[in-house]
């Protein structure tokens, strides 16, 4: 009897567990609240497109010829600076030895030329005299010139030891702004490209503005058409902006916004604008909404020549034929050909 009662049950069970499940999901969810509001486009017919802010001499990454420990950091993330300026130095101390030695061969250098002139001098004289023979007098001009070249090679050595010492100081390549900072006194900065430079660098008056236009929309922007651009987050800051130059290569889309339709197979093409100032503050490496007015977008000329040929009596255009060298009859024959063919069943 017992047996007999517990199926039921557990199946009443079952199925107040699903009414309830039911229940709780007919509920209807509260959306979460926008973070921002989307900017409203100030064109009727507009393009839009993904920005980010760039100096306007593009992100510089600074880097050294030279590896080594980083003996001095002249300035700070932030730092203004001018064309020239020093950014960081390497360890001197062996360069500075180096020169020290070859100036001072420069030097013996001077004086074994001096010495070899005046032992020149003499044997010249001598030799008017007939004192010496002209094997003599040669044998000295020779030690000369040999003294005068060594001299030479003694300046050049310490020219090259001046080079790598000024190589030793990284400076500013133009006037700018240090962006960001990686490089600390006492570490061992390496050379080549690296993933994290050293240094970035860039001038950002005025900052500019790398735009991404889908190369379905490229055809509709012109350099004179007016664009304005909002921040993301905060649809109050904005700015006007100024056409600068196109990158004319069409690149595949890398930096990607996360909405749901948008495709990772997609180019774009690059668009430069430079903006002065916003109304609120704006940094490198920001994102911005852009809308570029299309509302002057160019006409396109209809081709003379249309890929159908009409002819003055026809009514219908007739098709330009795909094989115009190919005749009629020999058209007509590859028919007869293809029916005399056997078909499989």
């Amino acid at each position: 009897m017992i047996r007999k009662c517990i199926i039921p049950l557990l199946a009443l069970a079952g199925v107040c567990l699903g009414i309830l499940a039911a229940i709780q999901s007919a509920k209807t969810l509260i959306p979460a609240p926008m973070v921002s509001e989307p900017p409203t486009p100030p064109f009727q017919k507009f393009v839009a497109g993904a920005g980010l802010v760039e100096s306007n001499t593009e992100n510089i990454a600074i880097g050294t010829q030279i590896p080594g420990i980083v003996q001095n950091v002249d300035v700070q993330i932030g730092s203004h600076v001018k064309k020239g300026a020093p950014l960081f130095t390497i360890d001197q101390r062996a360069t500075l030895a180096t020169l020290a030695s070859q100036k001072a061969a420069v030097q013996v250098a001077e004086s074994q030329l001096a010495q070899a002139r005046y032992e020149l001098d003499i044997a010249g004289a001598l030799r008017q005299k007939r004192v010496i023979s002209q094997e003599e007098a040669d044998l000295r001009r020779y030690v000369a010139e040999t003294a005068a070249a060594q001299l030479a090679l003694a300046k050049a050595q310490a020219a090259a030891s001046s080079t790598e010492l000024e190589r030793l100081t990284v400076r500013a390549p133009t006037d700018g702004t240090v962006l960001r900072l990686k490089v600390h006194l006492g570490e061992f900065a390496p050379t080549g490209v690296l993933q994290q430079p050293l240094i970035l660098f860039g001038n950002t008056e005025p900052l500019c503005l790398r735009v991404d236009i889908d190369e379905n929309d490229a055809w509709k922007v012109c350099a004179e058409a007016p664009a304005v651009a909002f921040l993301r987050g905060n649809k109050d800051i904005f700015a006007t902006l100024k056409f600068v130059r196109f990158e004319p290569y069409v690149i595949p889309k890398v930096s990607l916004t996360g909405e749901s339709s948008e495709r990772v197979d997609t180019r774009v093409l690059q668009a430069i604008f430079s903006f002065e100032k916003a109304n609120g503050q704006v940094f490198v490496g920001q994102q911005m909404d852009v809308f570029i007015d299309a509302s002057h977008i160019p006409t396109l000329k209809i081709r003379e020549q249309l890929p159908l040929s009409v002819s003055p009596n026809a009514t219908t255009p007739t098709p330009t034929p795909l094989l115009p060298n190919v005749s009629q009859s020999s058209v007509n024959r590859f028919e007869a050909n293809l029916e005399q063919l056997p078909t499989r069943h």
